[in-house]
């Protein structure tokens, strides 16, 4: 009886030997498979992003300012690239025409906008044309703001960058109307302050400074509007030193840099948001100002070091998603601007970079950069109809009018999540793959990555094959 339940005990022993060996191949074979997926797939991303990624400089039409003069044109049609693709940053600075970058003190960049439009094919329109159709951003602003880009005296140190595996989806043929075609216009807003009584003032807009009491239209000004973009509206001259002499007109351009790629399904595309610190919901429309002022804080908040203006405003986001990148737009003066979501948490804060030196980009006293928000894709998300509060901060040591208070976001729907082992995995073998690629003995081991997955898989079995036989082996005992 012993002998046979020994025999028995035995016989059992064998075939499940053999069972766990066998899955544990199939494990091996399963892990072979996924790492030359995953491989095959980063090198094809690798590839795809690194051959695909492309970039072209435009300039604009050109723009003459004398100083302390006011340019604020609209241009249509402006050299795009074209076709159906996704656009990953656009990248502008004020130039002379010898290409020579023009610093802030001298032209300062009030603003620019880009956005796309359709017109019909052979014919050019603006936006007062009835064949005009306007191409607007998902912002909440009804009449403004509109536009797909859009900095001001930041623009050379603020990233516009859209990362992976976003885009700004343009060109899609099928939401081009039938015998239109897609353009784009650019505002450019610059205001020369070489020689003037007060360049601050200048850029500021203080109607007082440019002599005017009509906005650009011929509409008479509010008594309480005392500066704003309704003062320094296009051919506006703001005020010179006394004896200053000025001299011949100066021929500028905005040089603009575009990276796109060509659109395929592998793109996630992004919602364009513009939330504006002004707005206010009147008939389920949001309505803003765009501009607002700041009033100077009374000598006992000069005296405590408290002289801060804030100013908020809730909004509706209409579509939610994840956040995947975030700036606000601030002037002068601005320390810095925050969005919440409707349970109070931080979905993204944005702080101007002043600029302390003489040299382009580094504008003393100027804003010259807003940093960003890049959350990590889906941790910052927000809701279809979830109520966000915009936040602006000002210093009102002094008085400061026509300032902003934007915020930009992308958005993009959720994406499906992968377990955290097999993302990790990818990241690793798309980063291996990505540093291989990159050096010359990398790129060649690369064309061979097959056999490169073989020997590995080899090896990974034998070793494991060989560790189990040694521990599983005469000491095996059954569970």
């Amino acid at each position: 009886m012993t002998q046979g339940m020994q025999s028995s005990n035995a016989t059992w022993k064998k075939p499940s030997r053999r069972r766990m060996r066998h899955s544990q191949l199939w494990i091996v074979l399963l892990v072979v498979l996924l790492l030359t997926n995953i491989s095959v797939h980063a090198l094809r991303d690798s590839e795809r992003v690194g051959r695909s990624i492309k970039s072209s400089v435009f300039l604009s039409p050109a723009f003459f300012l004398r100083e302390g003069s006011v340019d604020n044109k609209f241009y249509y049609d402006i050299p795009f690239p074209r076709g159906h693709i996704a656009i990953r940053s656009f990248h502008a600075e004020v130039v002379d025409e010898k290409g020579a970058p023009v610093p802030l003190h001298e032209t300062y960049l009030h603003h620019w906008v880009v956005s796309p439009y359709y017109g019909p094919k052979g014919t050019q329109v603006d936006f007062r044309s009835p064949e005009y159709i306007s191409v607007r951003n998902e912002g909440i602003c009804k009449y403004t703001l509109g536009q797909y880009f859009g900095l001001g005296s930041e623009t050379r140190r603020t990233s516009t960058w859209v990362p992976e595996p976003y885009g700004m989806e343009v060109g899609d043929p099928t939401k081009i109307p039938s015998g239109y075609e897609e353009r784009w216009f650019l505002n450019i807003h610059a205001i020369d302050t070489r020689g003037v009584e007060d360049r601050l003032g200048c850029t500021e807009c203080k109607c007082s400074l440019y002599n005017v009491t009509k906005d650009g239209h011929g509409r008479t000004l509010r008594n309480d509007y005392i500066g704003g973009l309704l003062c320094c509206y296009d051919q506006t001259q703001c005020q010179l030193r006394e004896g200053f002499k000025g001299g011949k007109a100066r021929k500028l351009y905005l040089r603009y840099t575009v990276k796109w790629v060509e659109w395929d399904e592998t793109i996630v595309p992004v919602r364009i948001y513009i939330f504006d610190v002004t707005s206010w919901r009147s008939n389920d429309l949001y309505r803003c100002k765009v501009e607002y002022q700041v009033e100077p804080c009374d000598l006992q908040g000069v005296g405590n070091g408290k002289c801060e203006d804030t100013k908020k405003t809730r909004a509706v986001i209409p579509q939610g998603g994840d956040i995947v990148y975030g700036v606000a737009h601030q002037h002068t003066g601005g320390v810095g601007s925050a969005l919440y979501g409707q349970d109070g948490r931080l979905l993204c804060s944005s702080t101007p970079i002043y600029g302390n030196g003489p040299e382009v980009g580094n504008e003393a006293g100027y804003i010259v950069g807003m940093s960003t928000c890049y959350p990590k894709p889906g941790s910052i998300r927000v809701s279809d109809g979830e109520l966000l509060t915009i936040e602006s901060n000002y210093s009102s040591a002094r008085l400061h009018t026509g300032v902003m208070g934007l915020f930009y976001i992308l958005v993009a729907d959720p994406q499906p999540e992968a377990s955290s082992i097999l993302a990790d995995a990818q990241t690793q073998a798309r980063s291996i793959m990505h540093s291989l690629s990159s050096s010359t003995w990398g790129s060649e081991i690369m064309k061979y990555w097959w056999a490169f997955i073989l020997v590995v898989a080899f090896m990974a079995v034998v070793v494991i094959i060989s560790y189990r036989g040694r521990n599983n082996g005469d000491g095996y005992q059954s569970l």
